[in-house]
């Protein structure tokens, strides 16, 4: 028997435990996939398991898996563990440390198979291999280790229902069921602070489109009303991704769904913004991270504040909502470019946009980050933390530091609070730091709900 596990994925019903299920059902092998953020592991058949695989697609599912990994190996001493995803590569060294025998990256489902198939007793059977058509994706070396699949339909039995995962809130108070797949994988940007980063290359695959529309059509038999796509970029095949909203809206009436796309490729492709409106898009996050023009090219990001600007503009102008997330916290950041950060969110009419967690998000520098090529970040960054998974570094400000930790305790405990209730409270703490005396504001801004949003903000 294998177990497949899944301790967080923002709120969502994992796609990264329904994918790996459909391969291992296919080969007749009994799988149980449970979401440890819903169910509890003591309800689980450990103990019959031959292989336990930790699904690890982000930092924070890493972090709560260790400790779960711990209590497996007491369990089941015999079964095999082993960690899939993202993070697995990024995290080798700590899993192997807390017992896992054999690590497979983000491209993982017939690697996955091939080892249930010698752990269960049929020596190393492997599904086909297959190379889909990607018609986006430009030419360039392969990463090792990153194969070609052949996508097949995801297979969601067993896990818990979608009524049990967040919801869509919508500016009229009415709520709407989630469900969540991937049309692609990967990135072909090289951002410095992206885990994905050391992993793909550069490189992305794509889901064929009659795959995402069967699993689609799946969780709307199962009552979803709107999708996530949790691709890292949604424009990073701009022909596949109209392919595939075009078919999503012909075969599903009245279906809604939300995507990821860089500023960069809001710009570029801004003629498609009116096809993702007309599809049943209701809004598009969008990894903005800074509005200094330095910060965003510490880090990459391939554009710049009037970039950002323009493309407000231009999707206010379209109608489509925009939710931007911030990497508020670098160690370029300053008390006075907090402030602007905070001023420019106000000026271009993003308050009830920006989840609250935005506001106080910090760096983060995994194992293999792009962001200790600078030499700057290698003198602040400590050596790697295995129980934090990344490297420590401290703000030459310490005032910095003492604002984040107070917006993250602020974050916490204003759960039930307005977005912009908790955006003045943050805006005077930051005030405070700086010792700014804060203007009255002209007018009143908008309400709570004034835009679509998910009910579990996005997070890392």
């Amino acid at each position: 028997m294998v177990l497949l596990l899944s301790t967080y994925e923002l709120g969502r019903q994992p796609f990264g435990l329904a994918s790996p299920a459909a391969w291992l059902r296919r080969e007749g092998l009994e799988v149980v996939a449970a979401d440890l953020s819903r169910d509890r592991l003591s309800s689980l058949p450990v103990d019959r398991a031959h292989l336990v695989a930790f699904y690890l697609p982000m930092h924070t599912a890493t972090r709560l898996a260790l400790p779960v990994m711990e209590r497996v190996a007491a369990l089941n001493p015999k079964a095999h563990l082993c960690a899939y995803g993202l993070y697995a590569t990024l995290s080798a060294g700590t899993l192997r440390a807390h017992g896992i025998h054999t690590i497979l990256g983000p491209e993982f489902e017939q690697d996955l198979t091939s080892l249930a198939m010698t752990v269960c007793g049929d020596a190393g059977a492997k599904a086909p291999a297959y190379v889909p058509e990607q018609p986006d994706q430009p030419d360039q070396p392969e990463q090792p280790g990153l194969p070609r699949l052949s996508f097949v339909v995801p297979d969601r039995a067993g896990l818990p229902g979608l009524d049990r995962y967040a919801s869509l809130q919508l500016p009229d108070g009415t709520r709407r069921r989630v469900g969540y797949t991937e049309a692609s994988r990967g990135c072909k940007h090289l951002c410095r602070h992206c885990p994905i980063v050391p992993v793909y290359g550069g490189q992305f695959r794509v889901v064929p489109v009659e795959v995402t529309l069967d699993d689609i059509a799946a969780q709307v038999a199962r009552g979803a009303q709107h999708i996530t796509f949790g691709d890292p970029d949604f424009f990073n095949g701009p022909t596949h991704a109209r392919r595939l909203v075009e078919a999503l809206a012909a075969r599903f009436n009245g279906l809604s769904y939300d995507v990821t796309i860089k500023v960069e490729h809001l710009r570029r492709h801004a003629d498609l913004l009116p096809v993702l409106r007309d599809t049943g898009c209701l809004f598009v996050t969008s990894a903005v991270e800074a509005v200094d023009d330095h910060i965003l090219e510490r880090l990459d990001k391939g554009h710049t504040r009037d970039d950002l600007v323009e493309v407000v503009d231009s999707m206010r102008e379209v109608g489509l909502a925009l939710a931007p997330t911030f990497v508020a916290f670098t160690p370029w950041t300053t008390l006075e470019g907090y402030l602007d950060l905070l001023d420019t969110i106000d000026e271009l009419g993003l308050v009830e946009a920006v989840a609250p967690i935005q506001l106080a998000i910090r760096l983060l520098i995994p194992e293999g980050s792009r962001l200790l090529e600078l030499n700057d970040v290698r003198q602040l960054a400590g050596p790697l933390d295995p129980s934090a998974l990344v490297h420590p570094w401290r703000h030459p400000d310490e005032r910095v530091d003492g604002l984040q930790r107070k917006l993250q305790q602020l974050v916490g405990r204003t759960l039930h609070q307005s977005r912009t209730q908790v955006f003045d409270q943050a805006k005077a703490l930051a005030d405070e730091a700086a010792g700014v005396t804060a203007l009255p504001r002209p007018e009143p801004r908008a309400a709570r709900a004034t835009v679509p949003y998910l009910t579990e903000p996005w997070y890392c």
